[in-house]
């Protein structure tokens, strides 16, 4: 079964052998991966995997700021793609944690009925105090989350999917693929949620503009979970606000993106059971010297530039703001002081 991961990245460098040795474990054939404005190694440690054949490497081709639709439109047009059996779109900070068979794709797929997409619902993994980047695994470091049913104040949660080859594709979307508008409801494609359950009606033919990319997460992820770690380090988080384009001499620092992500009710180390597998795989790409001399130079930069930021006022009050901020979800604290029982939260 060939299984193609598409991906879109820029200034990924530290983490993109994690990301490509634990999709290689769960039975990810063939990677495509569109880079832009790379200033940490990225391009050249890809460049180096795909000289390997490990990945194929493509600059973004988007000319505007809509990188990642634009990367996704062109990937319909390469063999990768073309000849897969199966398309996982997804970002470098996801990983698919698969509870059934033998934890891999193919497993996931046999347990859902092979439809022609699988929808799966993410769960958000918090810093949870972490405040230094190590070149550790992302997967190992970073174990609390919220409620995987309930996010914030919302039942309904975001997924990726995987597009079985066949399905009547108009366009692929980063959350989910759709079909042609005008398809017969007898043709529209088999879709489950990651427990095999035909997805939500109004999910299917995107009825819903609030629900184009999420349904209930409730009952949805027994056979696999999304994991996502947005956050990773508050290091690694402030490289990552300096990858935008906010300028901050003129503007609020907004801190409802960490907030939402930061809840650490949970504990889940279910994916831990990749662990072994997942250092064997790095140990094997970095047995080539130059891979594993490019890795070292994207994580050296990654702490340079995490150096360079901490200088500036900005991003020391930006460190000192999230260092203090409540892990409350925003929409919990604002029912807790409604209730009148903020007071009795722990500081």
């Amino acid at each position: 079964m060939r299984i193609t991961a598409v991906t879109c990245i820029k200034n990924e460098g530290p983490f993109l052998l994690e990301w490509i040795a634990f999709n290689r474990l769960i039975g990810v054939t063939d990677f495509l991966f569109y880079s832009n404005d790379c200033s940490d190694a990225s391009d050249r440690l890809l460049d180096a995997l795909a000289d390997r054949g490990i990945v194929q490497h493509l600059p973004n081709p988007a000319e505007g700021r809509n990188y990642q639709m634009e990367a996704l439109k062109d990937s319909r047009q390469q063999d990768v793609v073309l000849n897969a059996d199966w398309v996982w779109v997804a970002d470098v900070d996801e990983f698919l944690n698969i509870h059934v068979g033998d934890h891999t794709i193919p497993a996931l797929i046999e347990a859902c009925g092979n439809p022609q997409t699988i929808s799966l619902s993410f769960q958000f993994f918090a810093n949870d105090g972490i405040e230094t980047f190590q070149d550790r695994p992302v997967i190992e470091q970073f174990n609390r989350s919220h409620n995987p049913d309930l996010w914030g104040g919302e039942s309904a949660i975001e997924v990726k999917s995987l597009v079985r080859h066949d399905f009547p594709l108009q366009y692929y979307g980063a959350h989910r693929p759709f079909f042609r508008s005008k398809l017969p409801p007898k043709k529209r494609p088999s879709w489950t949620d990651g427990a095999g359950r035909d997805v939500p009606h109004r999910f299917l033919v995107a009825a819903n503009p609030r629900r184009i990319r999420k349904f209930p997460s409730r009952g949805a992820r027994e056979f696999a979970t999304l994991n996502h770690y947005a956050l990773r380090s508050l290091d690694s988080y402030l490289v990552k606000n300096d990858r935008g384009d906010v300028n901050r001499e003129h503007r609020a620092f907004d801190d409802s993106y960490w907030r939402d992500r930061n809840d650490p009710a949970w504990q889940d180390l279910s994916i831990h059971r990749y662990l072994p597998g997942l250092e064997r795989e790095l140990q094997a790409l970095k047995s080539d010297p130059e891979i594993a001399a490019l890795h070292e130079e994207a994580v050296a930069l990654h702490r340079a530039k995490r150096d360079e930021l901490l200088v500036q006022p900005a991003y020391q009050e930006m460190r000192d703001h999230l260092r203090a901020t409540s892990t409350l979800p925003p929409a919990e604290e604002a029912l807790l002081e409604k209730l009148g029982l903020m007071s009795e939260v722990p500081a």
